[in-house]
């Protein structure tokens, strides 16, 4: 049978390594079998923001294409097409969070909720994983 871990995130795209580690713990448990489910806070919940664009790197003088910048919001999307079915990946964005920062426009997968289903998640499930901003 399945276990359900939960992941609180924090931390804004490309601002710290512990974003990346979320991805990877993430997705090591979907690959073992696990549902997962992701509570995204604070400035995380820019993480799943549609309108992000990959750039080029005029320091090293290459292309968009060259050089191949991941966006956050293709990580989750990844992430996303791995958890469609069983294992499960499920993700809220802090509603709280998303209203201060003006974060509405996702991609396809996250919903909106706030602490309430959070304490729900954290009961509910086998272990909780916080990684916190600082």
């Amino acid at each position: 049978m399945a276990k359900t871990l939960t992941l609180v995130l924090m931390d804004p795209p490309y601002e710290k390594e512990t974003t990346t580690t979320g991805f990877r713990i993430i997705e090591s448990a979907l690959r073992q079998g696990h549902n997962v489910k992701v509570f995204a806070y604070e400035g995380a919940v820019n993480l799943t923001m549609k309108d992000q664009q990959p750039h080029p790197n005029p320091v090293k003088g290459t292309t968009v294409e060259q050089e191949q910048h991941p966006t956050t919001k293709d990580w989750v999307a990844a992430l996303f097409r791995m958890g469609s079915g069983s294992p499960k990946l499920e993700w809220i964005n802090c509603g709280l969070c998303v209203d201060e920062r003006g974060a509405g426009n996702w991609i396809e997968g996250p919903r909106r909720g706030g602490p309430k289903e959070l304490a729900e998640w954290v009961q509910a499930t086998e272990a909780t994983l916080v990684i916190p901003t600082k």
